[in-house]
């Protein structure tokens, strides 16, 4: 046909034809290769138990048809000399795109692997996704910084002064920015040294809650109230913090008294009695009860035991059956508890002393003895 002849260009119709022709041919079977591979490897990936090839298939799924479109128009142009002139801007669009698209497998490839190691810990280990946030952020951070530079070195700019300009101003913002900064290496040393995780109960100064979630700038707590406490995480480094997520028993001392009245025998028993009660109880080790001394109203008996679970509802469950028993027993032994006295003697109308005893307690009464 003649006007195949006519050229657009410098370069024929005809030549023009093809080349569209072979582009479009390569894009989509390249389209529908790349389809079919997904599919298989999505197969054979759920048969298998290792991580990497599902990082993988997660990573070709962001394969971008842009690629495979600049790849197809590539093709016919190395393929035709006559079309020798666009092999040069193509073969930069190329190189741009692949760079552009090895960023996006990559932080594909991350958020696939995170994905998969967050829901390996979820279910056994909560406190070890403290860490994603912070390793994420720094992780594409990287990978793009990397690919801007390589697109950069492509196009022909000179990076080495670029690097350096970068030096000397992120210096300057640092400066300007250091408490955002501190906040920032707070967030990764915590995710490197793990003085907690998500998940624990902290007390911060007055401040106590568990572990929201560790950001970037922030740390969020969860109150025993209810409203959430938010902390900057350099803050929060600098504080004394109290982690009684590390917890792994609880040490119990009470003191019991009973009254001046109760005899030698049954002073020697209660001990004993004691650690029956703390014995008779699971996920307890009783440490020591002793006649502890002569307090102002009672004789005082100091006791420690171990609570062997962090829990705080598991510690007051066994707290509550230990004193109910104490109370049975002595009850049954006929043993008193004391509660604050004061005896007071004055001059009676004879001159002798009489002696009143004031009952401090809910109800007040007086008792005259002579």
């Amino acid at each position: 046909m003649p006007f195949l002849h006519h050229e657009i260009a410098g370069v024929a119709i005809e030549t023009w034809a093809l080349a569209v022709g072979v582009a479009v041919a390569v894009f989509f079977v390249s389209r529908v290769v790349l389809v079919i591979l997904i599919r298989r490897l999505d197969a054979g990936a759920a048969h298998t138990r290792t991580e990497w090839d599902d990082v993988i298939v997660g990573a070709l799924h962001k394969t971008r048809s842009v690629l495979l479109l600049v790849l197809a128009l590539y093709i016919p142009v190395v393929a035709l000399p006559s079309l020798d002139p666009a092999r040069h801007i193509l073969a930069t669009v190329l190189i741009l795109t692949l760079l552009v698209q090895c960023g996006i497998w990559a932080n594909a490839a991350l958020s696939s692997w995170l994905d998969t190691y967050r829901k390996r810990k979820s279910a056994d280990d909560v406190g070890a996704l403290t860490n994603l946030g912070p390793v994420q952020f720094v992780a594409r951070l990287l990978i793009w910084s990397a690919v801007a530079l390589m697109v950069l070195d492509n196009l022909g700019v000179k990076i080495g002064p670029i690097i350096a300009g970068l030096g000397v101003g992120g210096i300057a913002v640092a400066l300007a920015v250091q408490n955002i900064l501190g906040d920032l290496f707070g967030s990764v040393s915590i995710a490197v040294d793990k003085p907690f995780v998500v998940g624990d109960f902290l007390i911060v100064g007055d401040q106590l809650g568990k572990v929201e979630r560790v950001g970037l700038r922030t740390t969020r707590i969860r109150s025993l109230w209810g409203e959430q406490l938010v902390f900057s995480n350099n803050d929060l480094l600098r504080s004394r913090l109290r982690n009684f997520g590390r917890m792994y028993e609880r040490r119990i001392l009470f003191t019991i008294g009973v009254t001046y009245q109760t005899p030698h025998d049954l002073l020697a028993k209660i001990p004993t009695i004691i650690r029956d009660a703390i014995d008779a109880q699971d996920k307890t080790r009783f440490d020591r009860s002793h006649f502890h001394e002569y307090g102002d109203f009672s004789l005082n008996f100091e006791t420690v035991y171990y609570v062997l679970s962090p829990d705080y509802n598991v510690y007051m469950d066994i707290q509550q059956a230990i004193n109910l028993r104490i109370h049975e027993v002595f009850e049954n032994e006929g043993i008193e508890f004391a509660y604050p006295t004061q005896t007071i003697f004055m001059a009676g109308p004879s001159g002798g002393a009489a002696a009143r005893e004031h009952l401090v307690g809910a109800g007040r009464s007086v008792e005259d003895r002579t």
